[in-house]
């Protein structure tokens, strides 16, 4: 998937409302997709919690293929910040 199909499927899944704080996933040179609430951007913007993965993972993660628990014990997935934050996205993907 592309950083521009990436970020329209996370807008589709926090367009009845997100979380509170914001969140980063950073998927490398591909590039970043910035969630705050139910707005979604590709800034790279300062965040209270920043994902750090590959853009196949996040892909994997968004079609329900990859648990978010399962790919951070493996190491797929990297959290930078507050981890609590990171659990709340939970009830997104």
């Amino acid at each position: 998937m592309s950083l521009e199909q990436l970020t329209e499927t996370v807008r589709g899944k926090v367009a009845g409302g997100g979380i509170d704080e914001s969140v980063k996933f950073d998927l490398g040179e591909t590039g970043k997709i910035f969630v705050q609430g139910s707005n979604v951007s590709n800034e790279d913007a300062d965040a209270d919690c920043t994902i750090t993965m590959s853009p196949e993972d996040l892909s994997e993660m968004l079609a329900g293929d990859l648990n978010p628990t399962a790919a951070f014990m493996g190491g797929k997935l990297k959290v930078d910040g507050d981890m609590s934050v990171a659990m709340k996205l939970g009830s997104i993907v």
